[in-house]
């Protein structure tokens, strides 16, 4: 799951467990695509 960062790249998990935020605060966007395995190949779900 590739993640642009506009600051560092050094995380930390908050105590949810789940947030995690960059070390210095500054935005962040996170990307991935829902892939099927198919007999005739990868189908991309998430395609528009």
């Amino acid at each position: 799951e590739p993640m642009i960062n506009l600051g560092t790249y050094k995380v930390k998990t908050l105590s949810d467990g789940w947030t995690v935020k960059t070390l210095d605060g500054k935005a962040s966007a996170h990307f991935e695509h829902t892939v099927a395995i198919t007999n005739n190949g990868p189908v991309i779900l998430t395609r528009a």
